[in-house]
């Protein structure tokens, strides 16, 4: 399976973004699929994670409450749903499929999110 990160922008503190990750491949709907991302200079760390139907969801501690993940796999494709957007935010932002047990693949270009103060 190949994703591709999309919907990345410049956007001021207390703002919004919608990212999108289209998948490619009959696939798509057997895996769960996370958001990570990358700030610079920093570890790639995780984000958000959908199960393959969607009926499970998991959160960083740090994005709770802000950040909503879905998904349409008739779309085959994953959002993210980013409210109340801090600058601590920014970062280059990646989706991947949950592959387990080979771990996470499919990793396309991510999209860079700044959030300014």
């Amino acid at each position: 399976v190949q994703l591709q990160a999309s919907g990345g922008g410049l956007v001021q503190a207390g703002g919004s973004l919608r990212l999108s990750c289209a998948g490619s491949g009959r696939t798509f709907s057997s895996y769960a699929v996370a958001w990570f991302r990358q700030a610079p200079g920093k570890e790639r760390e995780f984000v958000a994670r959908v199960s393959s139907n969607g009926g499970s969801l998991m959160y960083r501690d740090s994005v709770k409450g802000r950040f909503t993940i879905s998904r349409d796999n008739a779309k085959r494709t994953v959002y993210l749903q980013m409210n109340s957007l801090k600058p601590d935010d920014t970062a280059v932002y990646y989706c991947a499929a949950d592959t387990y047990p080979r771990g996470y693949d499919g990793w396309g270009q991510g999209t860079l999110v700044t959030v300014s103060s």
